[in-house]
């Protein structure tokens, strides 16, 4: 028999059928010994090999681990219980646990008809021993029968029930540990986010009206004066400060951004395989480099309005044009999926779209503030049937002209 995992209660009835089992060929082996029955020798020795033969397959590995030596094993049992029950009539009485061995170690099928098998061999030999055809003598067999089947198929359900619940179970501890992950990932993308956004917003820019201030004094001030040393030593180290405060938020720029431009990670991004929707990207105007902030907010509000297009349109194409203008820089994302209404906004989770009606918009929402944030706006425009349109517009910070004679690493745009 197979070795399984059981709850105590399941190993108790087991150990019941067992006890079972030996008790009922014990008592043919002392009723046929009391009787004085003619074959009392023989009933003896048939009882004594079964329970031989079933204590040698409940402890031999080989027997328990193997299909076919299990059914090998059960096939011995049921001749050497036909042998007992030309023997003796006590014999009915131990078709019962062979009922259960026949339902576990075959597949359902043969099982009940090796049960309907044994108990009419069971019945027949009980009636040509001599005993009366009663009513008894038919319901007994063919109730435990009955009882068996419906044991062994509740504990089939059982069993079938555990399973999926302990499937169910590790699946939602993986998807827990993932979004654990991802919940980790997404806050240090976000601090990382924030914090090159605070540099460049606070610290950069601070260093820079310095360094504009320092300029502007270091021209105010004669050749000969002597605090012009000191003003051109705090402007040099005004330009150094600065050019480290950029490298810090450099490295903190999100890795899609960490080995190429803009333009570079909207590309891949719309390279990336989409299913049914074909994505397409086209770049208008002349790229400009743009701030950490301004390339961060664009690109994230790109993949959460491709994502959701994805997820809920359903739509055949979908395109994302990025385009530079004098004054601003725009993202347009258009679908031509099933689209929404626009009163249903709130309920929209960014472009492409219904989203989940829990989140409350929330996707849209942190795409407007990102927007606000750097000064811009987000419009989207859907309609049922026509697919939806999404754009960001960020006006361009100003850019200050250098003096002929300061270097590129000296310009006020942070």
């Amino acid at each position: 028999m197979e070795a399984r995992s059981l709850a105590p209660v399941l190993r108790a009835l087991r150990g019941c059928l067992h006890l079972l089992t030996a008790g009922l060929v014990a008592l043919a082996a002392v009723r046929a010994v009391s009787a004085d029955a003619p074959h009392a020798a023989a009933v003896v020795a048939v009882c004594a090999t079964f329970a031989a033969m079933y204590g040698a397959g409940l402890t031999l590995p080989r027997v328990r681990r193997s299909k076919g030596r299990s059914a090998l094993w059960l096939g011995l049992l049921c001749a050497l219980w036909l042998v007992l029950l030309v023997l003796t009539p006590d014999a009915l009485w131990t078709a019962f646990p062979l009922f259960f061995l026949q339902l576990h170690l075959l597949p359902l099928r043969w099982g009940v008809t090796a049960v309907a098998g044994t108990t009419a061999a069971a019945i027949t030999g009980f009636v040509a021993h001599g005993a009366a055809a009663s009513p008894g003598a038919v319901v007994g067999p063919a109730l435990g029968a009955a009882v068996a089947i419906g044991t062994v198929l509740g504990y089939r359900a059982l069993h079938q029930e555990s399973e999926r619940r302990r499937e169910l179970i590790e699946e939602l501890l993986a998807t827990r540990a993932e979004l654990a992950e991802a919940e980790r990932a997404a806050g240090t993308l976000a601090e990382r986010e924030r914090l090159a956004r605070e540099i460049h917003d606070t610290l950069a820019q601070g260093l820079s009206s310095i360094q504009l201030l320092l300029r502007a004094a270091e021209r105010t001030l004669p050749e000969d004066a002597p605090a012009l040393a000191h003003v051109r030593e705090a402007r040099v180290a005004a330009v150094d400060n600065l050019a480290e405060a950029r490298r810090f938020v450099r490295a903190l720029t999100p890795p899609d951004l960490e080995h190429g431009s803009l333009v570079a990670a909207l590309e891949r991004l719309c390279g990336t395989p989409s299913g049914a929707t074909r994505v397409e990207f086209a770049v208008s105007g002349t790229p400009v480099e743009l701030p950490t902030p301004y390339e961060v907010a664009l690109l994230r509000v790109a993949q959460s309005a491709l994502a959701n297009t994805l997820r809920h349109a359903d739509a055949e194409r979908a395109s994302i044009t990025l385009s530079f203008m004098d004054t601003s820089v725009a993202l347009d994302v258009v679908d031509d999926g099933r689209g929404f209404r626009e009163e249903d906004a709130r309920g929209t989770d960014g472009a492409g779209g219904r989203g989940s009606r829990t989140d409350g918009g929330f996707g849209l929402r942190a795409m407007r503030s990102r927007a606000q944030s750097l000064g811009g706006t987000l419009s989207v425009e859907s309609t049922p049937g026509h697919g939806t349109a999404l754009a960001i517009t960020l006006p361009l910070p100003a850019v200050r002209a250098s003096a002929p004679d300061e270097r590129p690493s000296q310009e006020v745009r942070a």
